[in-house]
């Protein structure tokens, strides 16, 4: 039977041999008592390659950015977000759940905030008013496409910032996707943000993990922070030892999975009922809106996985994600299953 290709998302990656090798042989110990030697390794390489002096390792990318946003603020407090923001949108309220701020959405240009509005939106407390304490940017931009937000404009927010005295944090879910098209290094995206999260789990195909990087004060109340949030994990350096594989070894291939979205981009664009600007796609996401007379997105999703595709429906209309064990000739059954459905 064929298999099916899996355009989900890139969370559903596989690990590697390498990775099941380094799980099997993983020295371990108790994470929360501070002896796994494997997590130390993880987080040490990782503080390394981000320039941060510290970093802690966490189950998932929403965890990282929990906490994040519990360290640097108190309650009553409000945090500007780009108005299509992963952490505001599709991580289950955690700003008001679990740190008890109000989020301040703000419109973009495919990710990038206005630098003017930004400042104009920064509020000290009164009676009325919440006092502005953090401000959240997100590169690439899961919700855009995977869009790569440039550095003139996170370094034009990181001015304001320093000039009202608030803080940054960077979610940087697919930061290393941002470097590989922009040619600028994790380092300097990293030094944007007071704290910054990184996913292993996505197309790096760890199985699991994400990392928070910032300062050492910072983390030493992070991973009092995630004690608290239940994310305390003992003889975790089992989940580590993939992560560190991910790091050494998964990096570079990223730009494979830009390369085939792009392909796949440019195919479909013109089909009937497609509404997709290929120029937006710059690294492994494409998400299109579907116009046709017949199908709605349902019955196209539904049309897609009898021949074995699978995608998801998204806020702008379907997604597909390029990953490790997406290749050329998935591209090509997805490209004929989309002429086969459209052009009947």
């Amino acid at each position: 039977m064929d298999k099916y290709s899996d355009f989900r998302s890139d969370t559903v990656t596989r690990p590697t041999e390498n990775m099941k090798k380094a799980m099997a042989e993983a020295v371990v110990g108790d994470d929360v008592l501070g002896d796994d030697p494997t997590v130390q390794k993880l987080e040490s390489l990782s503080a390394d390659i981000m320039g941060k002096e510290a970093a802690l390792f966490v189950p998932s990318g929403t965890m990282g950015n929990s906490i994040a946003i519990k360290v640097w603020t108190k309650e009553l407090e409000e945090v500007i977000v780009e108005e299509r923001a992963h952490l505001y949108n599709m991580e289950s309220t955690h700003m008001t759940f679990i740190s008890r701020v109000t989020p301040r959405p703000l419109s973009s240009n495919r990710g990038a905030m206005d630098p003017e509005e930004v400042e104009r939106n920064i509020r000290k407390p009164s009676v009325h008013f919440p006092r502005t304490s953090l401000i959240c940017v997100e590169n690439t931009h899961n919700n855009l496409s995977g869009a790569v937000v440039p550095m003139e404009n996170l370094k034009a927010i990181r001015e304001i910032a320093d000039r009202h005295e608030i803080k940054i944090h960077f979610d940087g879910a697919r930061v290393f996707n941002a470097s590989h098209v922009s040619g600028i290094s994790v380092k300097e995206y990293a030094a944007i943000g007071d704290s910054l999260m990184f996913c292993l789990s996505k197309g790096l195909s760890a199985p699991v993990g994400s990392l928070l990087v910032g300062d050492r004060d910072f983390i030493d109340y992070a991973r009092r922070v995630r004690k608290a949030l239940g994310g305390g994990m003992r003889q975790v350096g089992i989940l580590a030892a993939p992560g560190i594989v991910a790091l050494t070894e998964m990096v570079d291939r990223l730009k494979e999975d830009h390369k085939r979205a792009k392909k796949l981009a440019l195919a479909i664009a013109d089909l009937p009922g497609i509404i997709l600007n290929p120029d937006h796609i710059e690294t492994n996401m494409i998400i299109f809106d579907l116009s046709h007379p017949s199908l709605t997105i349902p019955d196209f999703l539904a049309k897609l996985e009898e021949r074995r595709i699978l995608a998801l429906a998204t806020r702008g209309g379907i997604r597909f994600v390029t990953h490790k064990d997406i290749d050329d000739d998935d591209i090509d059954r997805a490209y004929a299953a989309f002429q086969d459905i459209l052009t009947r």
